[in-house]
């Protein structure tokens, strides 16, 4: 095969239909053809990344290895092909122009006027083909297919550059080594029930117009596409009709990929690319293990999520997925509540009394409590009434970020007895401050300067619950993503109380992971990290700290344990 192969995929009429999927789906099929697949996003805003954020502006920031926080689609592509991506496979007009300012003001455009086009456009282009040589399987070598993903909707006008960028760049390697994805909706409209092809046909005239021709249609509708609908948007969107994908509504996520490989999207895909070996594929292993076992989940494990961001799901995706993933190892059935962290405080009481029932109600049946990480004092008060009840109650309870951050706090409060110990991100006077801002952070800068990426946690000891979880007897690598810390100070006290940070940084002063002492035979399962182990969780391949905690709520953590060979030395605490 000659130099690597691109798959463009971009959106018409809405944001939203699936984009990150289709491009992920495409991925697998070709990963499982034999070929080793990356991707890249172009994300058209100016931020530099997304790491500034709202989560309701774009939904989660996924950190990666490198300490890139990216757009959450890079999430999926790491989740669906197993593969592991850096900061540059998240591509923003802020970095670009960032990149190409930065050239010019050290001369390197000398004398000329420097342009959208042709200066803009080409940093675009030699990015993509940068990244998409950087192999991201952990083998040597350039991959074979790059799947390039286009945010946002065609004809937007922040992403004008990108797409002439990418008109030229189907120039630039050649027709037989690039094909688009045009990913759009087929609505049905009224009591009729008819299928709707116009918004496709206007959005592909758009993407036309600007000088790419799509070679795929992908169409997202509530169910398939009928054989007329089909032939239509074939004849008024100049594509062959087999090439007119449905994708229509399917029980679980991991059937996309199945879908396509029914209409034989990996042998079209191949023959336009000039790959020889579609007939390789087999997703026998991704049905059977993943798309199947999902939907033959029966037994129930109710898990409620104390967050911040509750309205808006995609603001704690991979913590969702991460979920799903232990679920489907411990072959029990997610039954996700969500509670406004907010709505458990005294103050929701005066203010919305059935709410406030509903939110302790829903605490109260919860076979496990998590809190995830997050940024601000809203709901911070709600979130360590959730850790103590917990605690108290015997409840499975992971937190994370900072829900490990609460979790201290809650123990300074109601076990060593300082009663006003807070976090300095929400007390800056707080007389007993059990969690403070790191000394190396900026105080003044806010993109990029938290403690990110990945990062080693030493384990003390082998007998804590984390250590046999993860099999490891030394260290584990696990991503970051913070300004704050548990006070060192408080340490020993913490300790000699009853609560042991089982994980450290490499110079021991950094707090990793805590559990309760005397795990499972006093508390179940109350542990919590630093970290965001729900970053590098895979299906398949569950994050150990979702794993463990999903077996205690669903009361098989016991028999698992005892299964599971343990490491025999350790660093002893």
């Amino acid at each position: 095969m000659q130099g690597t192969k691109y798959v463009l995929v971009t959106g018409g009429v809405v944001s939203g239909l699936g984009k990150g999927v289709t491009a992920s789906s495409i991925g697998v099929l070709l990963k499982n053809c034999g070929y080793r697949v990356t991707s890249i996003k172009i994300d058209p805003y100016l931020n530099a990344d997304a790491g500034t954020m709202s989560p309701f502006e774009h939904g989660e920031v996924f950190v990666l290895d490198d300490g890139g926080e990216a757009d959450l689609d890079l999430g999926n592509y790491e989740r669906f092909l197993d593969i592991t991506l850096t900061r540059d496979s998240n591509i923003t007009t802020g970095k670009i122009y960032q990149a190409v300012i930065e050239r010019e003001r050290r001369g390197d455009y000398l004398g000329k006027t420097v342009q959208v086009v042709p200066h803009i456009t080409d940093a675009i282009q030699d990015w993509i083909q940068r990244v998409a040589a950087q192999p991201v399987d952990g083998k040597a070598g350039v991959p074979h297919v790059c799947v390039i993903e286009l945010g946002g909707t065609v004809g937007d006008i922040e992403s004008a550059p990108f797409v002439e960028a990418l008109r030229q760049f189907c120039i630039r390697v050649g027709d037989n080594n690039i094909c688009n994805v045009h990913v759009s909706l087929v609505p049905v409209i009224g009591v009729v029930g008819e299928q709707k092809t116009k918004p496709t046909q206007h959005s592909v005239q758009v993407l036309r117009s600007l000088g790419i021709t799509p070679t795929f249609l992908a169409c997202r509708s509530s169910y398939p596409l009928e054989d007329s609908v089909r032939s239509k948007l074939a004849l008024f969107c100049n594509v062959p009709t087999a090439n007119v994908l449905s994708l229509h509504d399917v029980s679980n996520i991991w059937r996309v990929p199945l879908l396509m490989q029914e209409q034989g999207a990996h042998q079209l895909l191949c023959a336009k690319l000039g790959l020889t070996e579609a007939n390789k594929l087999d997703l026998t292993s991704w049905k059977v293990n993943l798309a199947d076992r999902w939907d033959s989940l029966t037994d129930p494990v109710k898990i409620t999520l104390i967050g911040k961001y509750t309205n808006l799901s995609d603001a704690y995706l991979s913590v969702i997925k991460s979920l799903q993933h232990a679920c489907m190892e411990a072959r029990v059935k997610l039954e996700l509540e969500w509670v406004e962290a907010a709505s458990l405080e005294p103050e929701s009481k005066e203010s919305d009394l059935t709410l406030y029932d509903a939110s302790w109600r829903k605490l109260v049946e919860a076979d496990g409590i998590l809190v995830p990480g997050g940024f601000g004092s809203r709901g911070v008060e709600g979130k360590i009434l959730a850790a103590n009840y917990a605690r108290i109650n015997k409840k499975p309870y992971l937190g994370i970020c900072l829900g490990m951050q609460i979790a201290v706090i809650e123990y300074v409060r109601n076990v060593l007895g300082l009663t006003e110990a807070n976090s300095t991100e929400f007390a800056p006077a707080t007389p007993h401050p059990a969690v403070v801002f790191m000394p190396e952070i900026s105080t003044t800068h806010k993109g990029g300067t938290m403690r990110l990426g990945a990062r080693r946690t030493v384990l003390q000891t082998m007998s804590c619950m984390s250590a046999k979880l993860y099999q490891q007897d030394q260290y584990i690598d696990e991503r970051h993503r913070h300004r704050y810390e548990v006070n060192p100070d408080l340490v020993p006290k913490l300790e000699e109380a009853g609560m042991h940070f089982v994980g450290r940084d490499e110079t021991g002063e950094r707090m990793e992971i805590l559990e309760l002492v005397n795990q499972p035979a006093d508390h179940p399962y109350y542990v919590a990290a630093q970290f965001h182990p729900e970053f590098k969780s895979r299906p398949g391949k569950p994050s150990p700290l979702f794993l463990g905690f999903i077996l205690a709520a669903s009361k098989r953590l016991d028999s698992y344990l005892r299964s599971r060979d343990f490491p025999r030395s350790a660093i002893q605490m």
